[in-house]
């Protein structure tokens, strides 16, 4: 059994991303540290309603080195575009795996539709590092469409897991890693209980995107609440006082230097000099 190490409780302030995003970094103080490793940040952006609009609400053209941002959409639309060609529209239940490695320039907005009409928009963000010898690789980009992500059911009727990266039940996620990674996106009924295998020494984190949950076997916790396990042990049990939507987040730590400036996420202070300069 994985021994819950602490419980962050949903941040009481956020900020904004633009103008499109307001976010609440659930991560806090332990962002770009390696208590969190393989991750380094994790943005929950809304749910908030927005009026329809004509202007273009998001974040314009930034650059990125070092590691991978990997966006959740849960409600609304993104579109993004970067400086090696890529485009698409992140829609409700898609997923959007963009390795930065040695340099990309992207933008983030609403799209064009959904600023035309509004509506609500729900979001995650998170960065996962990179280790250093793919810190420099080519960019790439992998737009995991929602018919494309592996769901299993859980027994007992208890709910779903979309496998998005990692292994669950002999079941693989669709993303491609450069490390070991879990990422799954999990559904639980009301009154329902289950377990959760991660594999021992990995970091594992679980937020609760909504509803209430018991983890362990009293640890009662809810939305936007981050519980952090250590990392010996395999198991998580889970019970839910209500329908709750769950992502857990897994990897196997890189146990690197982690040097971090803005939009770069290197190993030396030089590194990130030269990724400025670049």
């Amino acid at each position: 059994m994985k021994q819950i190490k602490s419980i962050l409780p949903a941040p009481a302030q956020g900020h904004w991303v633009g103008d499109g995003f307001p976010v609440r970094p659930i991560f806090g103080r332990l962002a770009f540290t390696q208590d969190i490793s393989p991750f380094l940040m994790f943005d929950y952006g809304g749910p908030v309603q927005f009026t329809p609009t004509t202007q273009k609400r998001g974040v314009g053209a930034h650059p990125h080195r070092g590691f991978e941002t990997v966006t959740l959409a849960f409600q609304g639309e993104i579109e993004h575009g970067d400086s090696v060609g890529n485009r698409g529209i992140i829609g409700p239940g898609d997923v959007q795996w963009m390795t930065a490695a040695s340099g990309i320039v992207h933008e983030e907005f609403h799209s064009h539709a959904f600023a035309k009409q509004g509506g609500m928009m729900e979001m995650v963000q998170l960065w996962v590092n990179l280790p250093t010898r793919f810190k420099m690789t080519t960019p790439r980009y992998q737009s995991i469409t929602k018919n494309d992500i592996p769901i299993v059911s859980l027994a007992n009727d208890a709910g779903t897991v979309r496998v998005i990266a990692g292994n669950f039940r002999d079941t693989k996620g669709i993303a491609d890693t450069f490390s070991p990674v879990e990422l799954w996106d999990i559904h639980l009924h009301a009154g329902k209980s289950t377990e959760l295998t991660v594999p021992d020494g990995h970091n594992a984190m679980l937020f609760i995107r909504n509803g209430k949950v018991t983890v362990g076997e009293d640890k009662n916790v809810g939305t936007a609440d981050l519980v952090m396990f250590s990392l010996t042990g395999r198991t998580i049990k889970i019970s839910a006082q209500e329908d709750a939507d769950l992502l857990l987040m897994g990897g196997e730590p890189i146990n690197e230097p982690i040097a971090a400036h803005g939009p770069f996420v290197m190993n030396t202070k030089a590194e990130i000099n030269q990724a400025i300069t670049d």
